[in-house]
C-alpha cells in the first residue's frame, strides 16, 4: 500500500480560542451561541490576509477533490511555534508556502498554488497505483 503524499502549507490562518471540550459542550447546552468564536475568526486576520487564506482554502478543496486520499495536507499557522519552526526548517520567509514531499519541492506565494498543484500531480503520477 502506498503512503499518501505529504503536503504542508504554512500560512497565516484565522484563530479562535476555545475552552476545554467539556466546557464548550456545557456552554452550548446552556444555550450560549457561537457568536464570540465567529467574531474571533472574523477579526483575527486583516482583510488581505483573510482573502489570501480563502484562496488557499479553495485550493486545498480542489486538491482533495482531484486527489482524494492520495495526499495528506497539513495547514500550519505561520504565527504559531510550529509555523516558526517549519519556516526555519524549509527556509521560508513569505506566506503562504506549500511544501511538497518533505521539502523536495517548495512553492512560495498565492501565485504559485497552481504550480504546486501541478507538482503534486506529477509526484503522484510517478508513484505506482495500488490495486
Amino acid at each position: 500500500m502506498n503512503e499518501p503524499l505529504m503536503v504542508e502549507i504554512i500560512a497565516y490562518a484565522p484563530t479562535a480560542y476555545y475552552h476545554c471540550t467539556h466546557c464548550e459542550v456545557a456552554w452550548r447546552e446552556m444555550g450560549a451561541t457561537n457568536r464570540i468564536h465567529q467574531e474571533q475568526m472574523g477579526g483575527s486576520l486583516p482583510d488581505d490576509l483573510m482573502q489570501e487564506y480563502q484562496v488557499v482554502s479553495d485550493w486545498v478543496r480542489e486538491i482533495f477533490r482531484v486527489h482524494c486520499d492520495r495526499v495528506v495536507l497539513k495547514v500550519v499557522d505561520a504565527a504559531s511555534m510550529e509555523g516558526f519552526y517549519k519556516s526555519l526548517k524549509y527556509n521560508v520567509h513569505r506566506y503562504p508556502a506549500v511544501i511538497v514531499n518533505s521539502g523536495k519541492a517548495r512553492f512560495i506565494g498565492v501565485q504559485t498554488l497552481s504550480s504546486a498543484g501541478e507538482e503534486i500531480a506529477r509526484q503522484l503520477a510517478s508513484r505506482p497505483m495500488e490495486a
